[in-house]
């Protein structure tokens, strides 16, 4: 594993969004049925991408337009859920075809990020 990194031009780090909402389930595959972002996380880790963090937001809506706040929380647990995930260009593209599968709704954003530091803990 990479303690320090450069960026490599031909295969730069890179970040991606995932935009969900809380009740969604995974649409297809090994994961079908599952809380999409728990079927996300467990997909990611098995195939070895660098990070990945699921993060509750208490507000927000997406292409439907649909509000989602955490003051309706008590009637519904369907706030939106932020996956994010880095990882080498290569690698974040070779698993958009099986994202796109699993997927019914959201968005998917990419951006190019700096990784300065990549390394696991020392600690137990």
């Amino acid at each position: 594993m990479e303690a320090f990194t450069k960026n490599d031009p031909n295969d730069p780090w890179q970040l991606m969004r995932i935009f969900i909402g809380e009740s969604d389930k995974a649409a297809h595959g090994k994961y079908h049925g599952k809380p999409l972002w728990e079927a996300l996380l467990s997909d990611f880790r098995e195939r070895g991408l660098a990070g990945c963090t699921v993060v509750r937001a208490i507000a927000g809506f997406g292409a439907s337009a649909k509000a989602r706040n955490i003051l309706s929380e008590y009637l519904s647990s369907d706030l939106p859920i932020i996956i994010e995930v880095v990882d080498k260009q290569s690698k974040i593209r070779s698993i958009m075809p099986d994202l796109d599968e699993m997927l019914d709704g959201g968005m998917v954003t990419l951006e190019k990020v700096e990784v300065a530091l990549y390394r696991p803990s020392t600690k137990s």
